[in-house]
């Protein structure tokens, strides 16, 4: 008998990092296909953007929320989830940059910033979103990087806490492959952001990558048309 669809709930889906450059392109796909989009957020003004950008009638929630405590990220996710309806995909796409000198004359606060960061948010995150992801099954897709994995000279703590992600996710891939959620992560090089052209005015940006283009990406590692992957670390730094 054919299974009817309609009696479904619309996909539920959390974006971390919702109102930056890929995250926006991100939550824009996604609704774009019927998902339901929760978006914790820090500045109201990027918020509004985003919201205005998705248009008056997107499936699209959104509350301040700091994913760097433990207690923050339960509290919201929890939120989140009532709001949805359902949860059954994670997009981890919060995160920072620091870098540019050397491991021993980099200053002092700058390892714990990029652990608490582009480690600690994913971490948290995951950890309130499992108990609901495991009740009707789920994917979860993390932005790690490509520079962490060939190197990252000149950004020590950057570089750590992304291979960091990258670990993560294999780990709560292997402990959930027979709990029905899948872990992976994008493995960006440089993006082509406003942020980063205001940056590097004189870059090279041909070999850089659309956010439109690796958001499509995570959409099929989001998708159940994804589902035999998991534990995947995804480069996503080719031109496009």
């Amino acid at each position: 008998m054919p299974v009817d669809v309609s009696a479904r709930p619309p996909r539920g889906v959390i974006v971390t990092g919702g109102t930056g450059a890929l995250g926006r392109a991100l939550v824009l796909r996604l609704l774009q296909q019927g998902s339901r989009v929760a978006v914790p957020y820090r500045r109201a003004d990027e918020w509004r953007a985003l919201q205005d950008e998705a248009g008056a009638g997107a499936l699209l929630f959104g509350d301040t929320a700091d994913l760097g405590d433990a207690a923050g990220a339960r509290e919201y996710v929890d939120a989140a989830a009532a709001r949805l309806g359902v949860l059954d995909g994670l997009a981890l796409v919060a995160g920072g940059w620091a870098g540019g000198t050397k491991f021993d004359e980099a200053p002092p606060e700058e390892w714990n910033r990029m652990l608490r960061t582009n480690l600690d948010t994913v971490a948290h995150a995951c950890r309130a979103s499992l108990p609901h992801l495991r009740k009707q099954g789920g994917s979860v897709v993390a932005v790690g990087s490509r520079a962490a994995e060939t190197g990252g000279g000149g950004m020590a703590a950057y570089a750590v806490s992304k291979v960091a992600v990258h670990a993560l996710v294999r780990v709560l891939a292997l402990e959930n492959a027979g709990r029905g959620v899948r872990f992976n992560a994008v493995l960006p090089g440089t993006i082509d952001t406003p942020a980063n052209r205001r940056a590097m005015p004189g870059a090279d940006r041909s070999k850089w990558t659309s956010p439109d283009a690796i958001a499509r990406v995570m959409v099929f590692l989001l998708s159940p048309e994804s589902a035999p992957t998991t534990g995947a670390l995804v480069p996503v730094d080719a031109p496009a």
